[in-house]
């Protein structure tokens, strides 16, 4: 994905505004009176690089689906997480918050509480505080049916973060994400209640292959698998509650577990790229479960995902909901650098620098599509830069519901009608682990600093110019101190103070 797949992107955007405007614009007037609220579901899929959609640019991993889903729809091309790791970015999402204001800003596996890799009752991350509200609990006051199937990632079993405390009427799925580690648990949550699988048992999702073991031998990777593949259960009662919510309003946020390691996906899905590829044996020497297929298994994972998204595309066609439904997609952060994922084999992330865990572009930079059938204009592209921040006040106006005050974001709402949206100044992300990173995207110039954390580190903000450093190899700092500046200032004034997630580095370490 260089400077030329950009310009394309937006030449093919600006010829078709116009047609935007006066079509979806219309649409969107005439028929708001007389139909229901609009139906609304998210599908946020785990570690998803930029570049691992067909739509996107990926040339071998299948995904028919989404590129339908574009090809109906809308497609963004400078789309960003709200953080280069699970939790925080999922709280930016559903609190409309960036990093350096929302509650949770880091993973946070809350070790205080024992040994948390190892002791199956403690489950959950740093819970999300009761009374902050989220986009479901907005949709619900104002009518929706709200249901979050998947991974959650904001709280365990019965703490305050539990998603029936944050608007959700109904969730299936990981409560925790180091659960969420196994597709194959030995239990899945329903509201608060523990549904054992049967046929799937406990084992720890982090393991070395056994030296006494033949690597290339498939029934010694047989232990690394269940019965029932949880992605597919979720998926499955994804479609219920469509069916159960059909003459209602709804908001499904579907947070699929896939393609986040381990390395597991069912036989039926493997078949399609046994032999495609050249295969080693992945042992589990860099975390995760080892795996004798790992290329393969990782693109049918990605292809049975795809596969989930059709199945929902489906049932709005089925129960005659598709029109009147706005259909999202995205992911949470980059690819991952682990496990025994061959992102270089997939060019999983296009020449973009940096993976899960960085605020390069590769880290926070991914796909995102749009359709809204009468309303988004089918086949367009739009360059705008916009983050996960934006859903909150994008939803709750296409819901035809008042935007708060305090959100970070701006409705896309506009660019979807294809009219012009209103842009953001900048865009700032604050991220403590991986050595504590800071990063602001100001038009074109991202700026971004690292090691806060580590003594000895070169702190100072290195600048790029994204229009033609895309992959963030030259640093132009020295020549534009004027923009660093303003970067500068962007960094120490665009965040609030956490208890939880301090960052002190910014005010004691030289910029």
């Amino acid at each position: 994905m260089g400077e030329g797949w950009s310009r394309r992107d937006f030449l093919r955007s600006a010829a078709v505004a116009g047609v935007g405007v006066a079509v979806a614009g219309t649409a969107f007037t005439n028929c708001g009176k007389s139909r229901r609220k609009p139906n609304i579901v998210f599908i946020l899929a785990d570690d998803l690089g930029y570049n691992e959609v067909g739509i996107y640019g990926q040339k071998l991993i299948k995904t028919p689906n989404l590129d339908r889903l574009a090809q109906e729809g809308m497609r963004f091309t400078q789309h960003y997480a709200g953080s280069p790791v699970c939790a925080p970015s999922r709280c930016t999402l559903l609190t409309g918050k960036h990093t350096g204001h929302a509650y949770i800003r880091d993973n946070d596996e809350m070790r205080e509480r024992g040994d948390v890799w190892h002791d199956p009752n403690l489950e959950g991350q740093r819970p999300l505080a009761a009374g902050i509200p989220t986009v479901a609990s907005y949709l619900k006051e104002a009518g929706y049916a709200t249901a979050c199937i998947g991974k959650w990632g904001l709280g365990g079993p019965h703490s305050e973060g539990h998603p029936n405390k944050h608007g959700f009427d109904y969730f299936f799925g990981y409560l925790c994400q180091r659960q969420a580690h196994n597709h194959y648990p030995d239990h899945l949550w329903r509201n608060d209640e523990k549904v054992v699988l049967k046929g799937n048992r406990h084992f720890f999702p982090h393991q070395r292959f056994p030296k006494d073991k033949d690597p290339n031998d498939p029934r010694n990777y047989e232990i690394y698998r269940g019965e029932q593949y949880a992605p597919d259960l979720m998926a499955e009662d994804a479609l219920k509650f469509i069916r159960q919510n059909a003459n209602q309003p709804f908001f499904l946020y579907f947070a699929t577990t896939l393609p986040h390691l381990a390395l597991q996906v069912p036989e039926d899905a493997l078949e399609e790229y046994k032999g495609a590829f050249p295969e080693t044996p992945y042992l589990g020497e860099h975390g995760y479960l080892p795996n004798l297929t790992p290329r393969a298994t990782y693109a049918a994972m990605i292809t049975r995902m795809d596969k989930h998204v059709g199945m929902i595309l489906q049932q709005l066609e089925q129960l005659g909901l598709a029109e009147n439904t706005l259909v999202i997609f995205s992911s949470d952060n980059g690819t991952t650098y682990t496990g025994g994922v061959d992102y270089q084999f997939f060019n999983s992330v296009d020449g973009l620098r940096g993976l899960k865990g960085s605020l390069y572009e590769g880290g926070i930079r991914v796909p995102m599509i749009a359709r809204w059938p009468g309303r988004i204009q089918p086949g367009t592209v739009n360059p705008q830069p916009s983050a996960f921040w934006d859903f909150l006040p994008t939803l709750l106006e296409a819901a035809g519901q008042r935007v708060p005050s305090d959100t970070d974001g701006l409705t896309l709402l506009p660019a979807f009608l294809g009219k012009r949206a209103k842009e953001h100044d900048h865009l700032y992300w604050e991220f403590r682990s991986y050595g504590g990173q800071q990063a602001v995207r100001l038009g074109d110039w991202k700026g971004i600093r690292t090691g806060l954390r580590r003594k000895d580190s070169d702190t100072h903000i290195q600048l790029y110019d994204l229009r033609n450093d895309l992959s963030e190899q030259h640093n132009v700092a020295a020549e534009h101190p004027d923009v660093v500046e303003k970067i500068k200032q962007i960094m120490k004034t665009d965040r609030s103070k956490s208890e939880l997630f301090p960052f002190p580095e910014i005010y004691t370490r030289e910029i």
